[in-house]
């Protein structure tokens, strides 16, 4: 497991370098899958219920589940989410950043930041004993405060031997309230936040999740393990 989600952070880290203008994100996809390759994994998302591309790559007010495109091509002020996971020795590593390319607006910065570190506030609350509604209080509260809205429609998971598993993992809830957390769990947390309303429509494709309103959202994700000791982020760049 822990190697599954290191390879998965690394060809995260290798897609943000990717992420520039003039760049398709199909390129980026082809680098995100070569270099899973390379480590002797295989990309989690391909051919996962159908989806045609190694990562999720989405830009802008597409909330999730983009599809890698040599068409769409990455401009100075985009934001570009990327969602990718590894399958190695039997076991997914899950994650995700936003990523600025260039030079972005004080608006859609302001919103990574938000979101970002509503990830980590659900995180701190990943400890033995407690609740998942601790997890999506703490991360909704967080991103509310700051008068954006948390996505309802899509929620994190469990991960492990198969790359979503039970239980769900909320973005929103009341502290105190789900399932109860204990040591040896491994869950993608994952919020995802949106500018304006937390509405989201499905496109035609039958994967891209755009935001009604047209409004910037931003997704970041981390794959986490209950322990004794606190929670333990495994898809971190050593």
């Amino acid at each position: 497991m822990k190697d599954a989600c290191r390879i998965s952070a690394e060809a995260l880290r290798v897609a943000g370098e990717a992420v520039k203008p003039g760049v398709s994100t199909l390129e980026i996809d082809r680098i995100i899958r070569t270099y899973i390759e390379k480590q002797g994994a295989s990309p989690s998302f391909l051919g996962y219920a159908g989806f045609p591309a190694s990562a999720c790559i989405s830009v802008n007010n597409v909330v999730i589940h983009g599809i890698p495109s040599k068409n769409t091509i990455l401009e100075e002020g985009d934001i570009v989410s990327v969602d990718v996971g590894a399958y190695y020795k039997g076991y997914h590593g899950d994650n995700a950043f936003t990523y600025p390319c260039g030079r972005i607006s004080e608006n859609a910065q302001a919103l990574l930041d938000a979101t970002r570190e509503s990830l980590y506030e659900g995180i701190k609350q990943a400890t033995a004993g407690n609740r998942l509604g601790d997890i999506g209080g703490a991360v909704q509260r967080y991103v509310e405060a700051r008068s954006y809205s948390v996505v309802r429609k899509y929620v994190g998971h469990g991960v492990g031997a198969n790359l979503h598993e039970d239980p769900s993992v909320p973005n929103y809830g009341t502290a105190g309230r789900g399932l109860r957390l204990l040591p040896g769990m491994t869950i993608a947390i994952e919020p995802m936040v949106n500018e304006g309303t937390y509405h989201v429509r499905v496109m035609p494709d039958g994967w891209t999740v755009k935001t009604v309103d047209g409004k910037l959202s931003a997704h970041f994700e981390h794959t986490i393990a209950i322990t004794r000791d606190g929670p333990r982020i495994l898809t971190l760049c050593e």
